[in-house]
This record gives C-alpha cells, sequence and structure tokens, in this order.
C-alpha cells in the first residue's frame, strides 16, 4: 500500500546570511482575505531591534520588509507570501577584515584577499558546523547560524499576527530573568508597562537592576543569558491533538521555541517547578457550570474554566482555553569582548576564540522572536483544525466548532 504524506497547510522558510544582501521568508498557506500591510510588519520588526544590551548592529539596520508576492490592496490572496528585508550593513559597512561587505560577502569569485575566520567559538555553531559541511572558513557557518536569521521570523510572525486577531487571540512576552536578576510576575501584567521597558520587563523594581547587571557584563567584555516569558489569551479549547506524538501542540511549540538561537530549554506553565509538587497541588480544577461567564448572547465566555493553569493551557497535547504560557530559558551570548580561549581550526593551537561586534544580552529581543514562532505555530493549528481557503470560511468553521463546547 502506498502511502502518501499529507502537506502541512501552513509553512515557512528563510534564507539570507548575517552580512549578505538581506533576508528572505516565504509563508505558504495563509488563507485569503486577511489585511496585513509592510506597516504592520514593520512595528514587530522595530520591536525586536529594541532592548537594553543590543549591538551596535541596531544603530545601522533600520528593518523594513518588503512584500514582494501574496498580497494585493493590502489583503492575502492566498498565494505564498514572499518578504526581503534589505541588510543596510552588507551595502555601507566594512567587515572584521576592513574590506567592504560587498566583497567579504560577494557572491561571485572575488581578486581580492579575504582572511578566513580560523577562531572557533565555544557556544556557537562554528565548530559542529565546519566539520558537518567541511569548511575552512568559519564565516560560512556563523553568517547563517547568526540571530540576525531571526529578523526574517519575525517579519513572518507578524503575518501570523494578523491572522490570529481575526479570532481575537493576542499573543506578548516579558523577561523574567537577565543574569540572574529575577523580576517579580505580576498578577497582571500591564502590557503597555512591558513596551515601554528597555529589558522588556512587567517588574519596574527589578529593571534597574538588569540594566546594571548588563552594564557590569559590558565592562568584563562579557555577556548575559536570562529567562523569557511568552503568554497567548483567546485561544479555543481543542488546538492540537492527542492522537499522535508529532501531532500534539506541545511537541510543536517546544520544537518551534526551542529553533531560536541561544533557547536551552523551554518549559510550559509551571514546567520544572512542578517536579516537586504533589498531584493535588498541581492539577487544575475545572470549575462547575454554575461559575461560568455568559456572554450577552449567552454563549459561554471560556467553557470548562480552571481555578488555577498551572499546566499552562495545555493538557495532553492541546490547549485548554487558558492563557498558554511558554518559558524559554536563554544562554549567554557565545560571541563576547573578552573572548574565551579556543583552538585554531587548521593547527589546533591555542588561540583566543574569534570577536565580531555583537550584543551583551539579547534576552528582550528573544522573547519577541519567541512570540512568532508560537504564533506561527497557532496560526497552524487553528487552519489544521478549521480550513479555509478564505479567511470566512475559516471563521465560519470556527464559530460553528464554538457553538458545540460546553456540557453535552
Amino acid at each position: 500500500m502506498l502511502l502518501m504524506e499529507v502537506a502541512t497547510l501552513l509553512r515557512f522558510l528563510t534564507g539570507g546570511e548575517s552580512h549578505g544582501p538581506g533576508l528572505v521568508a516565504l509563508l505558504e498557506g495563509l488563507p485569503a482575505g486577511i489585511l496585513i500591510s509592510e506597516a504592520d510588519i514593520r512595528l514587530d520588526l522595530a520591536r525586536r531591534q529594541a532592548g537594553y544590551g543590543r549591538g551596535g548592529r541596531m544603530k545601522i539596520e533600520t528593518d523594513y520588509a518588503v512584500i514582494q508576492s501574496g498580497v494585493r490592496h493590502g489583503v492575502t490572496t492566498g498565494a505564498p507570501i514572499s518578504l526581503l528585508i534589505e541588510n543596510k550593513d552588507h551595502f555601507s559597512g566594512n567587515g572584521p577584515d576592513g574590506k567592504p561587505w560587498t566583497i567579504t560577502m560577494s557572491k561571485n569569485e572575488v581578486q581580492e584577499e579575504i582572511t578566513p575566520i580560523h577562531r572557533l567559538r565555544p557556544g556557537h555553531a562554528d565548530t559542529p558546523g565546519i566539520s558537518k559541511y567541511v569548511q575552512d572558513d568559519a564565516r560560512n557557518i556563523l553568517e547563517r547560524s547568526s540571530a540576525r536569521e531571526s529578523t526574517a521570523r519575525v517579519a513572518m510572525g507578524a503575518i501570523c499576527r494578523a491572522f490570529l486577531s481575526e479570532f481575537n487571540v493576542q499573543v506578548h512576552s516579558h523577561v523574567t530573568n537577565i543574569g540572574g536578576v529575577q523580576a517579580k510576575k505580576p498578577d497582571e501584567i500591564d502590557w503597555g508597562l512591558v513596551e515601554e521597558s528597555p529589558v522588556r520587563s512587567a517588574d519596574p523594581a527589578s529593571e534597574k537592576q538588569m540594566i546594571d547587571e548588563i552594564d557590569n557584563a559590558k565592562e568584563s567584555g562579557d555577556s548575559l543569558g536570562g529567562v523569557v516569558e511568552v503568554v497567548a489569551t483567546g485561544l479555543p479549547i481543542g488546538l492540537g491533538s492527542h492522537i499522535q506524538w508529532d501531532t500534539k501542540l506541545s511537541t510543536k511549540i517546544m520544537a518551534a521555541i526551542g529553533s531560536v538561537n541561544a533557547v536551552k530549554g523551554v518549559e510550559i506553565g509551571e514546567g520544572f517547578d512542578l517536579a516537586d509538587l504533589r498531584g493535588s497541588r498541581v492539577h487544575d480544577v475545572i470549575k462547575p457550570l454554575s461559575e461560568w461567564e455568559a456572554d450577552d448572547k449567552g454563549n459561554w465566555v471560556k467553557p470548562w474554566p480552571r481555578r488555577t493553569n498551572n499546566a499552562g493551557g495545555l493538557e495532553g497535547g492541546m490547549t485548554t482555553g487558558e492563557p498558554l504560557i511558554v518559558k524559554a530559558v536563554v544562554k549567554p551570548i557565545a560571541t563576547m569582548i573578552n573572548p574565551l580561549p579556543s583552538v585554531d581550526l587548521t593547527t589546533g593551537e591555542l588561540v583566543q576564540a574569534h570577536y565580531e561586534r555583537s550584543d551583551i544580552t539579547f534576552v528582550p529581543t528573544c522573547g519577541v522572536i519567541a512570540e512568532s514562532m508560537l504564533m506561527f505555530v497557532l496560526a497552524q493549528a487553528f487552519l489544521e483544525k478549521f480550513g479555509g481557503d478564505h479567511i470566512s470560511e475559516t471563521i465560519r468553521n470556527y464559530r460553528g466548532y464554538i457553538s458545540t463546547v460546553g456540557p453535552k
């Protein structure tokens, strides 16, 4: 019997290098009829560029995604959406060897001598990358593995945000830890305050301490990691599936967030803290019908509501209808002003690791990137559940499903 693989309804690809001419993104499978503009995308790209501790590159770039296809008169057509983001540094800046990036990163053969990167950086993709792809210049690895690629992801995520807004789904992020400085999480997060914070903290009291820690790390030539939390609200119950391991929404979310540069751990809800508690204190008790809320049309505001949300909005690989909460541990950046000892690619001799202009920390930025990856997974889950070639069809199917949810 011939088994045919079912194509994923929504998928995306990115291309481009950190100091190449630009980045591209291709998003395929989004329904027609969704309002989107380059200005909408620019809002999220600007959020990605902000954050205390970013390096000099952000003073050069003004990231702007030019829509190349899939949108006409401000509305998606159902065709693949392609985006182009120019790297201004490629055309105006010089590389570490003093030559213009247009030469260092030229796609054509050049006559000028280009200094290869032989000093490998512990913690970066350099060492496994040069081995896997049989390279004698680590630049062929670091240019693609750079977090600059996340610009294309954020542009793609902004389009998914427009899709999710059709269902009143909102996705936000905030920083809970930078360099060991722990923010106190308020009962109700003021997302406007987070957007104004240079470190994207919901706790003003921790903000100054985080900034001081970043300044101290910069002074000593070091780098910092931390923890970000992403929160999605307005989700219906039942996205995802328990049927197979790879259809569980938890599987897809962990993979997507774990793919973000420097992320070394992902947890949902209370995550690892649950290991220390008994089940009676962990599982989220369902409220009785007498405590459910209804809107002015008699529809349940949130069917099967919970008294707590330790599970972070997921049970059995499916959404519960409670806020979806995902946390990610971000390691310190591998490129440091004061480099670690390392080895030379060609001789194996002791050297200092390569240094290239970099951030001290990009934890605040990592939250924005994680938002984009979560929004893509959620948009994918919506389309798997409700389908639709035009957004009106998706919304109709969504409303039909919502009307069936509740006591039988």
